[in-house]
Protein backbone atom coordinates (compact mmCIF):
# COMPACT_ATOMS: atom_id res chain seq x y z
CA UNK A 1 0.00 0.00 0.00
CA UNK A 2 1.74 3.48 -1.15
CA UNK A 3 -0.12 6.30 -0.53
CA UNK A 4 -0.90 9.70 -2.78
CA UNK A 5 2.21 11.14 -2.13
CA UNK A 6 4.54 7.65 -3.14
CA UNK A 7 4.84 6.97 1.03
CA UNK A 8 4.61 3.37 2.28
CA UNK A 9 2.93 3.74 5.52
CA UNK A 10 4.94 1.66 8.17
CA UNK A 11 5.63 0.84 11.90
CA UNK A 12 8.67 1.37 13.64
CA UNK A 13 9.25 -0.10 17.40
CA UNK A 14 11.77 0.52 19.95
CA UNK A 15 11.75 -1.89 22.60
CA UNK A 16 13.49 -0.43 25.88
CA UNK A 17 14.71 -2.58 28.69
CA UNK A 18 14.35 -1.98 32.50
CA UNK A 19 17.41 0.53 32.44
CA UNK A 20 16.43 2.50 29.13
CA UNK A 21 18.39 0.69 26.84
CA UNK A 22 17.16 -0.11 23.23
CA UNK A 23 17.23 -3.41 21.06
CA UNK A 24 19.34 -2.75 18.29
CA UNK A 25 18.99 -6.01 15.87
CA UNK A 26 21.06 -6.69 12.95
CA UNK A 27 19.39 -7.42 9.62
CA UNK A 28 19.83 -11.25 8.48
CA UNK A 29 22.94 -12.12 6.76
CA UNK A 30 24.07 -8.36 6.57
CA UNK A 31 25.74 -5.79 8.47
CA UNK A 32 22.77 -3.82 8.67
CA UNK A 33 21.58 -3.01 11.93
CA UNK A 34 18.21 -1.33 13.00
CA UNK A 35 15.26 -1.13 14.82
CA UNK A 36 12.13 -3.29 14.43
CA UNK A 37 9.74 -2.35 11.85
CA UNK A 38 6.77 -3.02 9.11
CA UNK A 39 4.22 -2.49 6.81
CA UNK A 40 0.63 -1.53 7.99
CA UNK A 41 -1.46 -3.76 6.24
CA UNK A 42 -4.98 -2.25 4.37
CA UNK A 43 -7.18 -3.50 7.46
CA UNK A 44 -4.93 -2.53 10.17
CA UNK A 45 -4.36 0.17 12.57
CA UNK A 46 -0.82 0.98 13.51
CA UNK A 47 -1.24 -0.42 16.87
CA UNK A 48 -2.33 -3.83 15.22
CA UNK A 49 0.42 -3.37 12.57
CA UNK A 50 3.23 -3.13 15.62
CA UNK A 51 2.09 -6.47 17.36
CA UNK A 52 2.02 -8.22 14.28
CA UNK A 53 5.59 -7.28 13.28
CA UNK A 54 6.30 -7.30 16.76
CA UNK A 55 5.81 -11.07 16.87
CA UNK A 56 6.59 -11.91 13.35
CA UNK A 57 10.31 -9.94 13.90
CA UNK A 58 11.34 -10.76 17.48
CA UNK A 59 8.40 -13.50 18.83
CA UNK A 60 6.95 -11.17 21.01
CA UNK A 61 3.21 -11.37 22.20
CA UNK A 62 1.28 -7.84 23.62
CA UNK A 63 1.81 -9.33 27.20
CA UNK A 64 5.55 -9.65 26.91
CA UNK A 65 5.45 -6.04 26.50
CA UNK A 66 4.14 -2.72 27.51
CA UNK A 67 3.05 0.07 25.20
CA UNK A 68 5.04 3.21 26.63
CA UNK A 69 3.80 5.59 23.73
CA UNK A 70 3.90 6.39 20.32
CA UNK A 71 5.13 9.63 17.87
CA UNK A 72 2.25 11.95 17.47
CA UNK A 73 2.62 11.86 13.27
CA UNK A 74 4.05 10.51 10.88
CA UNK A 75 7.77 10.73 10.35
CA UNK A 76 8.67 10.25 6.79
CA UNK A 77 12.06 9.49 5.04
CA UNK A 78 12.74 9.70 0.99
CA UNK A 79 14.77 6.71 -0.56
CA UNK A 80 18.16 7.45 -2.22
CA UNK A 81 17.36 6.76 -5.69
CA UNK A 82 19.57 3.61 -6.11
CA UNK A 83 16.79 2.31 -3.07
CA UNK A 84 13.62 3.02 -5.16
CA UNK A 85 12.22 -0.08 -7.36
CA UNK A 86 11.25 1.91 -9.94
CA UNK A 87 9.45 -0.93 -11.82
CA UNK A 88 6.84 -1.00 -9.19
CA UNK A 89 3.40 0.82 -9.48
CA UNK A 90 3.21 2.98 -7.74
CA UNK A 91 6.62 3.79 -7.22
CA UNK A 92 7.36 3.85 -3.40
CA UNK A 93 9.62 7.22 -2.93
CA UNK A 94 10.24 6.25 1.19
CA UNK A 95 8.52 5.51 4.05
CA UNK A 96 5.57 7.28 6.83
CA UNK A 97 6.04 5.97 10.01
CA UNK A 98 4.44 5.75 13.82
CA UNK A 99 7.10 4.98 15.94
CA UNK A 100 6.08 3.15 19.12
CA UNK A 101 8.22 3.11 22.48
CA UNK A 102 7.66 -0.72 24.60
CA UNK A 103 9.20 -2.20 27.61
CA UNK A 104 10.24 -5.83 27.71
CA UNK A 105 8.18 -7.37 31.37
CA UNK A 106 9.89 -10.09 30.84
CA UNK A 107 13.38 -11.39 30.58
CA UNK A 108 15.50 -11.38 27.91
CA UNK A 109 14.91 -15.30 26.65
CA UNK A 110 11.68 -14.31 25.65
CA UNK A 111 13.08 -12.62 22.04
CA UNK A 112 12.94 -15.03 19.58
CA UNK A 113 14.32 -14.62 16.08
CA UNK A 114 13.72 -18.22 15.02
CA UNK A 115 9.78 -18.19 14.86
CA UNK A 116 9.54 -17.05 11.43
CA UNK A 117 9.85 -18.83 8.07
CA UNK A 118 12.30 -16.38 6.91
CA UNK A 119 13.78 -14.55 10.31
CA UNK A 120 14.06 -10.45 9.43
CA UNK A 121 17.39 -10.64 12.23
CA UNK A 122 19.98 -13.02 12.72
CA UNK A 123 21.68 -11.10 16.16
CA UNK A 124 20.09 -8.63 18.25
CA UNK A 125 21.47 -6.83 21.95
CA UNK A 126 20.39 -3.80 24.04
CA UNK A 127 22.33 -0.66 23.43
CA UNK A 128 22.12 3.06 25.00
CA UNK A 129 18.86 4.63 23.67
CA UNK A 130 20.77 6.92 21.18
CA UNK A 131 23.03 4.45 19.86
CA UNK A 132 20.54 3.86 16.40
CA UNK A 133 20.69 7.31 15.74
CA UNK A 134 24.07 7.58 14.63
CA UNK A 135 24.98 4.05 13.33
CA UNK A 136 21.19 3.23 10.98
CA UNK A 137 21.82 3.61 7.51
CA UNK A 138 22.09 7.11 6.71
CA UNK A 139 18.88 7.93 4.71
CA UNK A 140 16.96 7.00 8.13
CA UNK A 141 19.06 8.86 10.66
CA UNK A 142 16.99 12.04 10.74
CA UNK A 143 13.84 10.07 11.50
CA UNK A 144 15.64 7.70 14.46
CA UNK A 145 16.42 11.20 16.28
CA UNK A 146 13.09 12.66 15.21
CA UNK A 147 11.66 9.66 16.87
CA UNK A 148 14.21 8.96 20.17
CA UNK A 149 14.01 12.78 20.85
CA UNK A 150 9.93 12.76 21.08
CA UNK A 151 9.51 9.59 22.73
CA UNK A 152 12.61 10.28 25.51
CA UNK A 153 11.13 11.97 28.04
CA UNK A 154 8.43 9.09 28.50
CA UNK A 155 11.27 6.98 29.58
CA UNK A 156 12.53 9.82 31.55
CA UNK A 157 15.32 10.32 29.38
CA UNK A 158 14.29 14.15 29.49
CA UNK A 159 17.17 14.95 31.70
CA UNK A 160 19.73 14.26 29.44
CA UNK A 161 21.30 17.33 27.85
CA UNK A 162 20.68 18.78 24.37
CA UNK A 163 24.08 18.35 23.82
CA UNK A 164 24.02 14.63 24.33
CA UNK A 165 21.10 14.11 21.78
CA UNK A 166 22.54 13.19 18.25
Amino acid sequence: MIDSDGFRPNVGIILSNQRTEVLWARRAGQEAWQFPQGGIKVHETPEEAMFRELFEELGLRSEHVEVIGSTRGWLRYTLPRRYMRRRSNPVCIGQKQIWFLLRLLGNDSSVRLDLSEKPEFDHWKWVNYWRPSREVIFFKRHVYRRALKELAPLLELNHVSSRAIP
